[in-house]
């Protein structure tokens, strides 16, 4: 069984920058480019997610998730991505495993984060964990496709 380390940061890192790039890419490819997203990346700049948790197998990184304050209560999970070679791991649960427990420490009631019926994988995963879907919040209340959902924490 490979080891995964797991190393908390800022949306500054340079590891996390590159998660960053790949996934506007990813994003962009499934909404047909990213003419379609550019109202949204401004509220996506990965230095304004201040709290970064990457993971490592046998020291290359592996996988990210973020934290970033939405309002005094609320707190934002952004960028759950894992190396297409490394899925399959339960590394995004052992991610959010930590993420949460970290925005219980923080003083957080809730997480909440957007995502789009199309990643089934990231629903799905979502789903076991206990986040049901509501309301979108700004600024995905204005984004095609987009679905949020929330934890109670």
């Amino acid at each position: 069984m490979e080891r995964i380390d797991f190393v908390w940061t800022d949306g500054k890192n340079e590891e996390f920058q590159r998660f960053y790039i790949k996934t506007e890419e990813y994003y962009s490819k499934i909404v047909g480019g990213s003419e379609k997203r550019k109202g949204f990346v401004p509220f996506n700049l990965s230095e304004s997610i201040s709290d970064v948790l990457l993971a490592y197998i046998d020291g290359a990184a592996a996988g990210c998730a973020g934290l970033k304050k939405y309002s005094d209560n609320d707190v934002e999970i952004k960028r759950v991505w894992v190396e297409p070679d490394h899925r399959g791991k339960q590394i995004a649960t052992k991610m959010m495993d930590r993420i949460e427990e970290k925005a219980r420490m923080m003083n957080f009631r809730r997480a909440i984060l957007q995502t789009r019926p199309i990643m089934t994988d990231a629903v799905g995963l979502y789903e076991r964990r206990g986040y049901k879907l509501i309301e979108n919040y700004p600024p995905y209340d204005k984004l095609d496709g987009a679905i949020c959902m929330a934890l109670s924490l």
